[in-house]
């Protein structure tokens, strides 16, 4: 390894923001966040698809994704939390407090969607379940970005 490659490897690693919740080095918060996201869409997708055909099965799944949606999410939350709390320079990255902010916001719609799909089918997805699911499968592209822009942009969680 050259001198100029050695100094560049250094800078990267200086200019890394370690995430603190990870195994064996790579980040608990990214592997955890694609399974609300697939199941809060699902949830849109089979809650239009119930609104279309009133079969009841449609539903049953979207409390279903709803529910394993608000469990995974919690798991990430809760890693993105220690890393968000375990640095105070991932705090002060521009993008990560409305990352966290937007993301706990589509906690909280799911939680409420969630009790609201408890109910009877019909009421529980037209119109309240409907258009709970559509805001928060709306919020998250907004806090996708944000996420991207903290790794890809600040550095958050790439490995040196």
């Amino acid at each position: 390894m050259s001198t100029a490659e050695a100094l560049s490897t250094a800078e990267a690693k200086r200019d890394t923001l370690e995430p603190t919740a990870r195994v064996a080095r790579h980040p608990i918060h990214p592997m955890l966040v694609p399974f609300p996201i697939v199941c809060f869409i699902g949830a849109l997708i089979t809650d239009i698809t119930y609104w279309r055909t009133a079969e009841i099965m449609w539903a049953d799944m979207s409390a279903w994704l709803l529910m394993v949606g608000l469990i995974m999410g919690v798991l990430a939350g809760i890693a993105g939390l220690i890393d968000f709390l375990g640095d105070r320079l991932i705090r002060a990255q521009t993008p990560a407090w409305p990352h966290m902010i937007g993301n706990l916001l589509a906690l909280v719609l799911a939680f409420f969607n969630n009790l609201v799909h408890t109910r009877d089918a019909w009421t529980s997805v037209v119109p309240t379940g409907l258009i709970l699911s559509l805001v928060t499968v709306l919020i998250l592209p907004i806090t996708g970005w944000l996420g991207w822009s903290l790794v890809y942009r600040h550095r958050v969680g790439v490995a040196g």
